[in-house]
């Protein structure tokens, strides 16, 4: 498997992105999170640098590597200087994030991936710039950590052959936080990729493009290649009731 310096297939790179650097820059997409759910406590500036600071703090030697396995992998919004075929152990990639924003409603939740407790996840390691540090972790940070799901922790990266070549940060699931849906069954996660939405796009594109991300790298997820093809049949069934 080989990854280009483009991490996303050109296809899905071809439309204009919502989740943008200049959204994240100009504090515009904390706007619409807290647009499309005002009940919701978004973290604040001090909070997100601290947590910035105290994982920097106990950064291990060598390169800085971002663990991409979601989003990150079709947009990455931040800069890299090279991009990597990587596997985790310990975590594997699920829908068990509930957000009721960006792609989803207080009224019809949306689904998006966090990295939960168990087995191994392939994904994509992005290497960044010494120098660009600081800049590129702290756009990092206003998208993941708008509010709060995710505890970014350290991980030992895997290359094809199993040999650890790097530590990488990966944006892990919190079970004890509100937004903790990893006990949907399978037809209630189904329901919500399927027809949820908000201000930068629905649950289900965002499925279909991880879908196809990972296609794109020589990626084959079972599970949510499965995943993907029940939300195409749902919304299929539901467009031919509507006729």
């Amino acid at each position: 498997m080989t990854v280009n310096n483009k991490v996303c297939d050109p296809v899905l790179c071809s439309g204009e992105e919502v989740l943008s650097r200049d959204l994240l820059l100009s504090g515009t997409f904390e706007a619409l999170i807290a647009g499309d759910a005002p009940t919701l406590r978004l973290l604040t500036e001090e909070e997100r640098r601290d947590s910035l600071a105290s994982i920097l703090a106990v950064r291990p030697a060598g390169d800085l590597w971002v663990f991409a396995y979601g989003s990150l992998i079709w947009n990455p919004v931040i800069h890299s200087v090279e991009q990597r075929p990587a596997r985790i152990s310990g975590w594997h990639r699920s829908f068990c994030v509930a957000t009721v924003s960006g792609r989803g409603s207080p009224d019809n939740p949306g689904l998006v991936l966090g990295l939960d407790e168990g087995g191994a996840c392939d994904g994509v390691a992005l290497r960044l710039a010494e120098e660009d540090l600081a800049h590129e972790l702290e756009l990092l940070w206003r998208r993941e950590m708008v509010a709060h799901a995710y505890i970014p922790r350290w991980v030992g990266l895997l290359d094809e052959s199993g040999m650890r070549f790097g530590s990488g940060i990966a944006f892990t699931m919190d079970p004890l936080a509100s937004a903790y849906a990893g006990g949907l069954s399978h037809e209630a996660r189904v329901q919500r990729l399927a027809t949820a939405s908000g201000s930068i796009g629905s649950s289900a594109d965002y499925l279909f493009r991880t879908r196809d991300g990972l296609r794109a790298l020589g990626i084959m997820d079972e599970a949510l290649e499965g995943l993907a093809a029940d939300v195409e049949a749902a919304q299929l069934q539901s467009s031919a009731r509507l006729r």
